[in-house]
């Protein structure tokens, strides 16, 4: 069959290879998307019933790319962050607490020209607003339902067989396709990590009174617990636990649902009620040993995944995303083959350090929180209210969680390539 040929084949149509499609198409490079299911498949209520919390940076390259101003009615700013550390469930609310440090946009507002600390986005709205500003793309081929079956790198470029037969060559293969990536395995790069043995239990309530932009962060022996505010009085809630305690939840009636969740989040914000399905996430940790192969990029949940209690997954991805498009695009300024070892090996270096040293401290505190050790309680009870106490930590932790420290990317700056 005869050979297309691209710039970029990208593997993987969920949010960070759909942010990536669009950050190497605005860089004025030919891509083609291929992905197992199709956007409106991906879209749906019942596929994906996480939200994210994105951080002001991300957000930024989502205007830049076309799709901030449709984001822009279903983002609910995340103005205060408040964090405590307890025994018995009920919401955070930092009353009677002596373990207690609190977040406010305000302190960090000459670094982040008074945004929130980030956005929370259902995942479906990102899913949508991506899949609407690739279609609108003149530069970006999508190719769903497809699956890539097999890539040879070759001195030109890589040669991608689909499943179904067709053949096309791409100058560099972008695997976003997920733990289970296909592509990396067979470019023999391994993943190093671990399951923790726990489950994100996510589910959307109705509030009976206002959010008022804070997300509370409680931190249990069993896991933590997050009350995350979304937009029309509602909160997306996450909480850890264990696997056989997860799965009881998912399958009890309503009403045991209603008066668990009641009890975990305690009477601060007045009766709650779920909303729509409830989802469980296994929880694990891994790290691709390289981001990178001969003619292939690692992105996203191919090269990296990581504990829920910062928030900082998704954003690890969409810095993927925007640094690689910046490398390539100025690569094929240059005259460069984009696909080349040395260009991948820039990608590579550049997000290498944020994302192990990301991924150790988020490892490091859910172990440090995820337990009743007393020597523990009291170094984490006493951490909290040091960081509490002293002004710089607290507004490094806000800059780092709002994307805003290191070498950025371009678009993460809020400029074009």
């Amino acid at each position: 069959m005869e050979i297309s040929r691209t710039d970029v084949l990208i593997a993987g149509g969920g949010m960070a290879g759909a942010t990536a499609a669009l950050a190497c198409a605005h860089a004025g490079l030919g891509v083609v998307l291929v992905d197992p299911l199709p956007f409106s498949t991906m879209v749906e209520e019942t596929f994906d019933g996480r939200a994210s919390a994105i951080a002001w940076s991300s957000f930024r390259q989502w205007r830049v790319l076309g799709a901030g101003e449709a984001l822009a009615p279903h983002a609910c700013g995340i103005d205060h962050i408040l964090v405590t550390d307890g025994r018995t469930p009920g919401a955070a609310t930092g009353k009677g607490l002596p373990a207690f440090l609190q977040f406010d946009a305000a302190e960090i507002a000459d670094r982040s020209d008074g945004e929130p600390m980030g956005w929370m986005l259902e995942n479906r709205r990102i899913r949508a607003a991506l899949a609407d500003a690739i279609l609108a793309s003149k530069d970006i081929t999508v190719l769903a339902p497809a699956s890539v079956a097999s890539v040879e790198p070759g001195p030109g470029g890589a040669t991608v067989t689909l499943a179904d037969g067709r053949t096309i060559k791409a100058s560099v293969v972008v695997a976003a396709d997920g733990k289970a990536s296909r592509i990396r395995e067979a470019a023999g790069v391994n993943l190093s990590g671990w399951e923790y043995g726990q489950c994100g239990v996510v589910a959307t309530v109705r509030l009976a009174e206002p959010h008022n932009g804070v997300a509370h962060e409680y931190f249990l022996p069993g896991g933590p617990f997050a009350i995350l505010p979304l937009t029309d009085q509602r909160a997306s809630l996450v909480w850890t636990e264990p696997k056989d305690r997860a799965g009881a939840l998912r399958t009890a009636s309503d009403m045991a649902f209603h008066a668990h969740l009641q009890r975990r989040f305690g009477e601060f914000l007045g009766p709650v009620r779920a909303e729509g399905p409830r989802f469980v996430y296994p929880l694990s940790m891994w790290l691709a040993d390289e981001m990178w192969a001969p003619r292939i990029a690692l992105l996203g949940d191919a090269a990296h995944a990581i504990h829920p209690i910062a928030g900082q997954g998704l954003n690890l991805g969409l810095k993927d995303a925007a640094a690689l498009a910046e490398v390539l695009s100025d690569a094929a300024r240059l005259g460069e083959d984009i696909g080349s070892d040395a260009v991948l090996e820039r990608y590579a270096a550049w997000r290498r350090f944020d994302n192990v040293t990301v991924t150790a401290a988020t490892d490091v505190f859910n172990r440090l929180f995820s337990n009743d050790n007393p020597l523990l309680r009291l170094a984490r009870g006493v951490g909290i209210a040091a960081v509490n106490r002293i002004g710089p930590a607290r507004r490094f932790f806000m800059a780092e969680a709002g994307g805003s420290v290191g070498d950025l990317p371009r678009l993460l700056r809020g400029e074009a390539l």
